[in-house]
């Protein structure tokens, strides 16, 4: 037999290709190829290295699409959203193993969520798990009654039917942060808060709760912010011209904390010397050296093999637990918190 392939550079190998490769029909390549019955030991394995040789692969999109299943688990993420790339990373981790594929459906500017999961029920998903979800009630609840579907790092105020809940106790982390921050000496505390995004009234409540149960009421100081480095590029000018200034900020997410501290350095400002800044999620992004900033971590990988498994066991018919998935946060100290001068 030939080493050399038996395709024309450039062209993708077929089932004909693989069975004038090995001497046999494509429909015997086709049998050894969906692994059933019909062929013999040995030329299974006389097609399979006739398959490698050629470096054939199948159609595995193709092959669900043909049956009456497509173990297809759809979801939906931000594509500015540092964390939700964390998020998919893990989803892929623990669909893969279960014997489910991923597909993909981004949330963007001009691309708003209902297009995002309608592209994604055109490619016959099985089961949706939106991340960090926007959309009204409603229409979650309409999504719910067509297939099983989960949400990632939003509580809900009333269960839907049918729609699984998996987040973190965004409340207990901006709790951690201000306690990280009271025990460095700080006492004058802003919030950059988050608007309706999803989280962004719990790590509000946090905050506040926080504040209050150390005695520090009287400093409470919440900014209008958002999802985006702008947002928080936005509020970090606003806390500059105030007075008195206050010595710590705890940002919505990381990308916030990012714009907020963009402005800082811009304006001549240390971090943490003059004022410490403290975001929220531990996406990548907080992780880079020249950021290192302290933020109240989310576990990705958890929170990602939680909506999984939700997903799956729905698809399964397997009993899955009531109510919705909280997994508690954790403070992930760095560079950007110190003690107040």
């Amino acid at each position: 037999m030939s080493e050399t392939p038996a395709v024309p550079d450039g062209k993708r190998p077929t089932l004909a290709d693989v069975a004038a490769r090995a001497g046999v029909s494509t429909a015997l390549v086709s049998i050894v190829m969906r692994e059933a019955k019909g062929a013999s030991a040995a030329t299974r394995e006389r097609v399979l290295q006739a398959a490698r040789d050629i470096g054939y692969r199948p159609d595995a999109r193709a092959r669900l699409l043909r049956s009456r299943r497509s173990r297809l688990l759809g979801v939906q993420f931000g594509l500015q959203q540092p964390f939700h790339a964390d998020l998919v990373a893990g989803i892929y981790a623990a669909a893969e193993p279960a014997g489910y594929q991923i597909a993909l459906s981004a949330v963007a500017a001009g691309r708003g969520e209902q297009r995002a999961a309608e592209t994604l029920l055109a490619d016959r998903c099985e089961a949706l798990v939106l991340l960090g979800p926007q959309a009204p009630a409603a229409r979650l609840a309409g999504l719910a009654g067509q297939l099983p579907v989960v949400s990632v790092a939003r509580r809900l105020r009333s269960p839907i039917p049918g729609l699984e809940v998996v987040r973190t106790a965004d409340d207990e982390g901006a709790r951690q942060a201000v306690d990280h921050l009271v025990g460095l000496g700080h006492r004058d505390i802003a919030h950059v808060d988050g608007g309706r995004a999803p989280g962004a009234a719990d790590r509000r409540r946090g905050y506040r709760t926080a504040m209050n149960r150390h005695g520090l009421g009287e400093h409470i100081r919440v900014l209008p912010g958002g999802l985006t480095e702008e947002e928080g590029a936005s509020a970090a000018r606003a806390l500059l011209a105030a007075r008195p200034r206050p010595t710590a900020v705890l940002a919505f997410n990381d990308r916030c904390a990012t714009g907020v501290l963009d402005v800082f350095l811009r304006s001549g400002v240390t971090v943490p010397g003059d004022i410490s800044v403290v975001g929220f999620d531990d996406s990548h992004l907080a992780r880079l050296a020249h950021i290192d900033l302290t933020t109240v971590g989310q576990d990705s990988a958890r929170l990602a093999r939680l909506a999984v498994g939700r997903a799956v066991a729905r698809l399964e018919g397997e009993e899955a637990a009531a109510g919705e998935d909280v997994v508690a946060p954790r403070l992930v100290v760095r560079g950007t918190t110190g003690a107040p001068r």
